[in-house]
């Protein structure tokens, strides 16, 4: 079976793994990855992983079973991308401190005409940081390169309080919603995993 996994992130390469899927192949989805900032986040991120899907699909034709996902961070219906500098990170992360905000993620999963896009909301809460915290947590370069500028499977675990929802939805894929999607289009996750796929 052709797995596609449409993004070139570790940890979803990762979670994927997890989910005992380890035969797929990546492919790096060519698109404006664009934030219209008038759509709800949860609207925001499926359309952006069917794009991701879709623009797979044109290269790799309709026999792939093409998995794509894409993740932000909202507080109070705002957007938080990935930081563009140092001072971002500092602001996006003063920003949360204290606070409750949510993770969105989208997923598309197709295969030629059939498809499914969902999105997953997790709560999380951080614990008030200080400015030095945050200094340091920048300094590790971690908040760099993701939504919000924090990843909670790395140091910024050490800033989050709690969470409600999936956990792994804030690492960047869903993996129960996830596996019930490829169980749609006949793949089985736990098959794969005891060696029976």
């Amino acid at each position: 079976m052709d797995i596609i996994l449409a993004s070139q992130s570790p940890r979803r390469r990762e979670l994927l793994e997890r989910m005992g899927v380890r035969d797929f192949r990546i492919v790096t989805p060519d698109i404006d990855e664009h934030m219209d900032r008038d759509l709800p986040p949860q609207e925001l991120v499926g359309r952006i992983s069917l794009e991701k899907a879709l623009a797979v699909q044109e290269q790799e034709g309709n026999s792939p079973i093409i998995i794509a996902a894409d993740t932000v961070v909202a507080l109070d219906g705002a957007v938080l991308g990935k930081p563009a500098d140092q001072l971002e990170a500092f602001k996006m992360l003063s920003t949360l401190s204290g606070c409750r905000h949510q993770v969105y993620t989208g997923v598309t999963v197709l295969r030629g005409e059939e498809r499914y896009t969902v999105s997953e909301e997790t709560t999380v809460t951080f614990r008030e940081l200080t400015s030095e915290e945050i200094d340091r947590y920048i300094a590790t370069g971690e908040p760099m390169d993701k939504a919000g500028a924090y990843g909670i499977q790395g140091y910024g675990a050490l800033l989050v309080e709690g969470i409600q929802g999936d956990y792994y939805n804030v690492m960047g894929l869903p993996v129960c919603r996830l596996g019930c999607l490829l169980r749609q289009l006949g793949v089985d996750c736990l098959s794969l995993a005891a060696g029976q796929g």
